[in-house]
């Protein structure tokens, strides 16, 4: 008999998983609080570096089914939540994602939906940077310094700081700057 999982993650501290456990509920799904992963950990990091997920993967079994509300709570990155989902088809676990309808992504119909989300994903991502790359050839254009302004403030400052023999903490401590300005200002001329 299959057993079904939810797994909530949220990004930061100042999040709650709560909301996406009563949308399981709304859903009309009953699952068994010793069976709800609940994690906060950053998007960006793969699942399978996960804690929580990885305390999911040791319970779950061959015939179980994991619920996520939205594709996202697997992980930011097309890529990792294909390789996850895939991962957990091997197994034979299904993935049912809420916002997509239910559907199981380890279906036909759910793999489908996974490779046309992936390509739109990458496609956003592309049209992301060709308007950063245009922006940046325009402003280029138009005269415009890019990157970190420069410091000539603080480079004089560490140079004659330098210049009467401190160390570049005693530079730091004097200056009230981090030590890694210090050493990014310490060998400019």
């Amino acid at each position: 008999m299959s057993r079904t999982f939810l797994y909530c993650r949220v990004s930061t501290s100042t999040q709650f998983t709560t909301n996406q456990v009563q949308e399981v509920k709304a859903a009309g799904f009953e699952i068994q609080q010793s069976r709800v992963i609940e994690e906060t950990v950053s998007g960006s990091v793969a699942a399978s570096e996960r804690a929580g997920f990885q305390k999911l993967m040791d319970r779950m079994e061959s015939g179980d089914v994991l619920i996520v509300t939205k594709l996202d709570r697997l992980g930011r990155n097309a890529m990792d939540v294909r390789l996850t989902v895939e991962r957990l088809a091997k197994i034979g676990i299904r993935v049912h994602c809420l916002a997509l309808g239910g559907v199981d992504l380890t279906s036909a119909a759910g793999k489908m939906t996974m490779q046309v989300l992936g390509a739109v994903a990458e496609f956003e991502r592309d049209l992301l940077i060709e308007r950063t790359q245009q922006g940046l050839t325009r402003a280029k254009a138009e005269g415009k310094t890019l990157g970190r302004p420069q410091a000539t403030d603080t480079t004089a400052s560490v140079q004659r700081l330098k210049a009467r023999d401190m160390t570049q903490a005693q530079v730091a401590n004097e200056l009230g700057i981090g030590i890694a300005t210090v050493k990014r200002h310490w060998n400019k001329a």
